[in-house]
């Protein structure tokens, strides 16, 4: 399968894990606790079960990496390729009634994300990328490409993290650059908005995973923007316990 069409179905499954993501909270949930004390529901569960086999049916043949099959255990090896898939990025701003969540499918090939698909399902987004070939962003009005913009001369527009945006670091990094808005939401919508235009920089100091990143850096660097590590060099994929530490997402210099 080439990768337009790899692309095509990881779109489709994170589209459809957000409409099957919606439905569960407007029926009802109940919030459970993993081993680490973080929030998981029943949303989570389905919306993952939907993409983990709409994945393997398809490309049987190319390692499938979940955030809730790992933590029951389930770990395959990752290899050369892989999906890494976070099904629903941000339980705690979905179980609390906010909007900021996504569904997140990236592809990793040879170590570095290839493409990618994150789904906003409470404001009805897709976000696609092919690391080479280009971004978009579907809505209601369609489908249509996504390019960073450069730095606007009114200051730039940071995007932080809604529970962790009180850091201090997040101020020292700040410190000399001409900063005319700070948004706080959760989940890797955060990223998108960097991607598409409307946000400039994104930088995270607290641990994510590789599910968490991998499909909006996809879609970032596809739009010509730039995801790294703080110290600026590449973020690995494959690392054992898929940990990741911190990062910077960065649209047009």
């Amino acid at each position: 399968m080439e990768d337009d069409a790899l692309l095509e179905l990881a779109a489709r499954l994170a589209r459809e894990a957000g409409q099957a993501i919606m439905g569960i909270r407007a029926a009802g949930f109940a919030v459970g606790r993993k081993t680490d004390r973080s929030p998981v529901t029943a949303a989570d569960h389905a919306a993952e079960a939907l993409i983990v086999e709409g994945l393997r049916a398809a490309t049987p043949q190319i390692p499938v990496i979940a955030e809730e099959e790992v933590e029951a255990g389930l770990a395959p090896a990752p290899g050369r390729e892989y999906w890494l898939v976070d099904p629903l990025d941000g339980t705690r701003d979905f179980a609390a009634g906010r909007e900021h969540f996504a569904v997140n499918i990236g592809l990793v090939r040879g170590g570095r994300p290839v493409l990618g698909a994150v789904a906003v399902p409470a404001r009805g987004e897709v976000f696609g990328g092919i690391v080479g070939g280009g971004a978009w962003k579907e809505d209601a009005s369609g489908r249509r490409p996504i390019v960073v913009r450069p730095p606007p001369p009114e200051g730039l527009t940071v995007m932080a993290s809604f529970h962790h945006g009180d850091d201090p670091r997040l101020a020292r990094f700040l410190a000399g650059l001409p900063v005319r808005e700070i948004i706080r939401i959760g989940s890797a919508e955060k990223v998108c908005r960097v991607a598409e235009g409307s946000a400039d920089l994104y930088p995270r100091f607290g641990t994510t995973m590789e599910w968490d990143t991998a499909g909006p850096e996809a879609v970032l660097v596809a739009a010509g923007g730039s995801f790294t590590r703080l110290d600026g060099t590449p973020l690995p994929y494959g690392k054992p316990g898929f940990r990741n530490d911190g990062f910077v997402a960065r649209g047009g210099r």
